[in-house]
């Protein structure tokens, strides 16, 4: 494997605490109770942060994403605290873009003000719908003045890059439903709409008690199509299978995941990717459990999970993700991002554009077709080590 070039770098930070577990939730989010240690968490994190930067052998972040869980839990100070050790420790592009999932059931508009203040610049809501009724039936803890509310208060507070999370194929959702919730988000006017299906992961409520009626897959790729043509109708380009944005409105840090870029973890669970100057890309991940975490950080010994990944896997790995954008890639990004030749899936991409999943463009690119994002899963499995 010849050297690749150095891939953008990204961080990461988890908060795991939520209100309440969704039933469809499938992250590692804990459930806050009475009294969470707050104080000892932020401080772990810290001290991971502090670990963390010495992976980055001078190269400088050009987005932070804070996750969770529901970051919102934690109020303005604390995330500043947080923003104040990554400046710190890191070095920052200037454009940096720093990102915060919010709950509308738990931001406050003081919160929001000293978020914005803080540093973070791009705020994430998760509506997910506009009925009450969905909502109830989601598990979650706000309602539809909620989210009108936060979404109110993000604007007032400084805010102009605001995401709203929007799901469909909900429980008793039809069409004229899933049509409506998209037509509440857009009329927001937010600079990104994250639309995507509700699906019923391994290890959630959902998936061990199906809630019933829930859409059939005609019924939800019906809703899928008639939605996206609403989006894009309403000037949001579709640039990633479940990502809207407004022309350059587009989410930096996710797009570096799904273009195979580098990115640093910190927190419970959380998960990093880093390639070295040869080319040789490492995998790890932190303790799950806040109190496991917040342990091993205070004893200086956080128990990293690490493996290298392998040629073959490190294109199936990038096809993964990078099938997921309907731009597709070029040949120059597979080999800048891999070290790899993309001669070496010349076979499977044959096999995949004989199915009708793939085409190729202007030559030396290829990207997914209609069917192929449809079927995003038949086609990433053709890539499969």
């Amino acid at each position: 494997m010849s050297a690749s070039i150095e891939p953008p770098l990204s961080l990461y930070v988890h908060l795991p605490w939520c209100v309440s577990k969704c039933p469809y939730c499938d992250f590692n989010s804990h459930r806050a109770g009475d009294a969470p240690p707050r104080e000892r968490y932020l401080r772990a994190v810290e001290t991971d942060l502090k670990q963390e930067a010495r992976r980055t052998e001078n190269r400088s972040l050009v987005s932070v994403f804070i996750g969770g869980g529901t970051p919102s839990f934690f109020n303005g100070a604390e995330i500043g605290q947080l923003i104040d050790v990554i400046a710190a420790e890191f070095s920052l592009q200037p454009d940096i873009e720093i990102s915060m999932e919010a709950n509308p059931g738990t931001v406050e508009h003081g919160d929001l003000r000293d978020y914005c203040t803080a540093g973070v610049s791009r705020l994430s809501l998760g509506a997910q719908s506009f009925n009450a009724e969905s909502l109830r039936r989601l598990g979650r803890i706000h309602g539809p003045d909620e989210i009108y509310s936060a979404y109110a208060d993000a604007s007032r507070a400084g805010f102009d890059s605001i995401n709203l999370d929007i799901m469909f194929a909900l429980p008793g959702q039809d069409l004229e439903m899933a049509v409506r919730d998209v037509e509440q988000a857009i009329a927001l006017g937010p600079a990104h709409i994250s639309y995507y299906q509700l699906t019923l992961e391994p290890n959630t409520v959902f998936h061990n008690n199906p809630p019933p009626g829930l859409p059939g897959e005609e019924e939800s790729f019906v809703m899928q199509q008639q939605c996206h043509a609403l989006l894009a109708e309403s000037g949001y380009e579709q640039y990633e299978i479940s990502a809207f944005a407004r022309p350059g409105r587009r989410c930096r840090h996710n797009l570096n995941y799904w273009t195979f870029g580098d990115y640093l973890g910190a927190g419970a669970g959380a998960h990093g990717k880093v390639t070295d100057c040869g080319g040789e890309i490492l995998r790890y991940e932190k303790p799950r459990h806040p109190l496991s975490f917040i342990e091993q950080a205070e004893s200086q010994s956080i128990e990293t999970r690490e493996h290298g990944v392998s040629g073959a896997d490190i294109g199936f790995e990038f096809m993964l993700n990078t099938m997921r954008l309907p731009e597709g890639f070029l040949a120059s990004d597979y080999n800048a991002r891999t070290g790899l030749s993309v001669d070496t899936l010349e076979e499977r991409l044959a096999v995949a554009e004989a199915k009708g999943l793939i085409e190729s463009f202007d030559g030396p690119g290829w990207r997914p077709t209609a069917l192929g994002l449809r079927f995003l899963n038949d086609l990433t499995a053709i890539f499969l080590p």
